[in-house]
C-alpha cells in the first residue's frame, strides 16, 4: 500500500488494502496450455518465461513491447542492473524470439527503447522482423543534465513479420492549428479547414512524435510506476497497427497502460507483468476505461497538438485569428 501524502489535486491512482486484495483476486496465473479466448481481456502476474511456454499460437494481431531499459532501475523494489550490450541482447532476443509464434501473419510489434539500446533493437529484431521504422519521442518530462545533454526523447521501433501488414495512416493524423492559412484565388481555405475554433490542417504522421505528455501528478491516467508510458503515445500504435476485435498483447505491461488503452479503442487484449502491485493498478485502470474512454490529446477522431491552447495565448493572433478564431477548452492539454 502506498503511504504518500498527496496534495489535494493530485490524481495518480493509489490503491488501499482492501482493494489491492479484491483486485489481486482477478488476476491470471497460467500453468499449462491455455486457449485464447480464455486470455483475453486478462491481466496475468507471473514471470514472462513461465508464462511463454503455455500461450496460444498465431493469437496476436498486435505485439507492444516497453521491456526495462539497459540501465540500473527499481520497480517496486526490484531492480534490473545494467548489462553489457552483448548480453542485454541476448536477453532481448531469449523473450523475443519465443514471442514469433504467438504472432498471427501480417502482425506488427512495436518495442520501446532508449538511445543506448535502441541498436541494440534493430539489430536483435531484425532478426525475426522486418524492420518498417524507428518513431523517435520527445520526452519533456525529467531533470536536466549539467555535463551532457539532456535525455529528452525516446525510441520506438516499428517492426512486422511480413512485408505486407495493416497500417491505418487516417486513424493517426495530427490536427495542427494553420500559422499560415493560404488560401485559393476564391478565398476559400487551401488544405485546411476554417471551424468554429479557428483553421485546421489534418497532417500525416511522422517518425517525429513532439505532442506527447508523460503522466504526471495531475492527470487521471498517472500512476507510480517509474517508467509509465503516456496513453495518447499507446493508442497511436494500437490506431495505425490494429483493427476493432483485433488483439493486442503487452508482456510487459507495467501499471496497465496498453490494456486500457486497448479497452477504450475497442480492441481486445492480454497483459503479462511480474508484479503483482503493478497487475492490480492495471485492473483498477481497465474498471476506470469502462467508466471513461477518453485519452488525454485525442478528441474527435484525431490527435491534436501538445498545449495548443496554451501556444496560441503565448502568441500574438493574425488579424485573421482575432476576427475569427475563437479558442476551444478541448484544445487544451496540460504539460
Amino acid at each position: 500500500m502506498n503511504t504518500k501524502t498527496r496534495a489535494p489535486r493530485n490524481r495518480t491512482i493509489t490503491l488501499d488494502d482492501a482493494e489491492r486484495a479484491a483486485l489481486a483476486s482477478r488476476l491470471l496465473r497460467l500453468d499449462g496450455p491455455i486457449p485464447p479466448e480464455s486470455l483475453l481481456g486478462r491481466t496475468i502476474c507471473q514471470n514472462l518465461f513461465d508464462v511463454l511456454p503455455h500461450l496460444p499460437g498465431q493469437f496476436v494481431d498486435l505485439l507492444i513491447l516497453d521491456p526495462p531499459y539497459n540501465l540500473d532501475k527499481s520497480f517496486n523494489g526490484s531492480s534490473f542492473e545494467q548489462l553489457s550490450a552483448n548480453d542485454y541482447a541476448a536477453w532481448i532476443e531469449s523473450w523475443l524470439k519465443p514471442l514469433h509464434r504467438v504472432l498471427k501473419p501480417k502482425a506488427s510489434v512495436y518495442i520501446c527503447c532508449d538511445w543506448r539500446c535502441s541498436a541494440v533493437i534493430e539489430e536483435v529484431g531484425e532478426r525475426y522482423f522486418f524492420a518498417q521504422n524507428r518513431i523517435t519521442w520527445e520526452r519533456e518530462k525529467g531533470w536536466g543534465a549539467q555535463r551532457n545533454w539532456k535525455n529528452g526523447s525516446e525510441d520506438i521501433w516499428f517492426f512486422t513479420t511480413d512485408r505486407e501488414y495493416k497500417f491505418n495512416v487516417d486513424a493517426v493524423k495530427l490536427k495542427r492549428r494553420v500559422v499560415a492559412p493560404y488560401t485559393t484565388g476564391d478565398g476559400q481555405p487551401k488544405d485546411w479547414t476554417q471551424t468554429e475554433q479557428g483553421g485546421f490542417r489534418l497532417t500525416p504522421p511522422s517518425n517525429l512524435w513532439t505532442d506527447i505528455s508523460v503522466p504526471f501528478w495531475s492527470m487521471p491516467e498517472n500512476t507510480d510506476h517509474p517508467t509509465q508510458k503516456p496513453e495518447k503515445l499507446i493508442a497511436k500504435l494500437i490506431l495505425a497497427s490494429s483493427e476493432p476485435g483485433d488483439v493486442v498483447l503487452d508482456p510487459f505491461l507495467g501499471s496497465g497502460t496498453t490494456s486500457a488503452v486497448a479497452k477504450k479503442l475497442g480492441r481486445r487484449f492480454v497483459g503479462i507483468e511480474i508484479d503483482d502491485f503493478y497487475c492490480c493498478l492495471a485492473e483498477r485502470r481497465l474498471e476506470l476505461a469502462a467508466e471513461d474512454v477518453s485519452i488525454q490529446g485525442f478528441h474527435d477522431g484525431v490527435f491534436w497538438e501538445r498545449n495548443t491552447l496554451c501556444e496560441q495565448r503565448k502568441r500574438r493572433p493574425s488579424r485573421t485569428e482575432r476576427t475569427s478564431v475563437r479558442q476551444h477548452p478541448l484544445l487544451f492539454e496540460s504539460e
